[in-house]
């Protein structure tokens, strides 16, 4: 339903081995690949026997998105992906693997992720935490799923925006002025990448916050605008019937 509301689209690719491995231990990518019926690899993460062709997909996809400034409509989301296993229905770490490939492959020294899914991109966090190259910014609701992302959470290139149940279009608006661009202005990277969820979304049926298409519209346009070079990828958004609109509404955002 959601890529037939975009026929200008055009197809991704497969990440490669080597690019799995980027931000994957060989361990794991091995015990996705070796699926050969449906398991559970998490106690919310159900693999099959094309759950590696689809996640090496949507990992692929998301480079290119990286690499060429696109928007990345993919699935299974990735932001919850840790380096040594699948969580949250995520089972490689798209944005992740596309900042790494995006720094080898444009020869970018910094990368800023912003990630505006609802709940907190622990496995960003995790794979990044120790990187001065990466600026990760997480804006979620909080405490939540999954469980991370507190108030407390923060070092030198993390920054964790926790806001509360309810919140909308004004507190997400304030926290970008105030908290996620100077933040951004501050590490200066040479590319943004967006892990745009829309499950923040007042109709979502998995959060209690209410952000509406034009704040989703006013996001995707405050992202745009933090770096000459933006990409997306793609997180959560589980209103079946609204997310095509969101989507949209961000892509308005990007192009202003």
């Amino acid at each position: 339903m959601l890529l037939e509301q975009f026929p200008e689209r055009r197809e991704g690719r497969f990440a490669t081995e080597e690019e799995l491995r980027l931000c994957h231990a060989a361990e794991h990518i091995e015990l996705v690949r070796s699926v050969d019926r449906p398991q559970w690899l998490d106690y919310d993460t159900v693999a099959s026997e094309t759950t590696y062709e689809a996640a090496a997909l949507a990992a692929g996809t998301a480079i290119e998105a990286a690499l060429t400034g696109g928007f990345a409509l993919v699935r299974p989301p990735g932001h919850h992906a840790l380096p040594e296993r699948a969580m949250g229905f995520c089972i490689f770490n798209n944005i992740a693997i596309a900042a790494r490939a995006a720094q080898r492959g444009l020869g970018l020294e910094r990368v800023a992720i912003v990630d505006f899914d609802v709940h907190h991109g622990n496995g960003t966090q995790a794979i990044f935490r120790d990187d001065d190259t990466v600026l990760f910014v997480s804006l979620h609701q909080w405490p939540f799923y999954p469980g991370s992302g507190g108030p407390d959470d923060q070092a030198e290139t993390t920054v964790n925006v926790p806001l509360s149940a309810g919140s909308g279009d004004d507190e997400y608006r304030r926290a970008f002025e105030h908290i996620v661009e100077p933040a951004v202005a501050r590490f200066e990277p040479g590319l943004v990448l967006v892990s745009a969820g829309f499950d923040a979304h007042v109709d979502d049926p998995l959060a209690e916050m209410r952000v509406t298409e034009d704040g989703f519209r006013e996001l995707a346009s405050r992202c745009a605008a933090m770096a000459a070079n933006v990409g997306a990828v793609l997180e959560g958004g589980y209103e079946l019937e609204t997310l095509p609109g969101l989507v949209a509404a961000a892509l308005d955002g990007f192009r202003a």
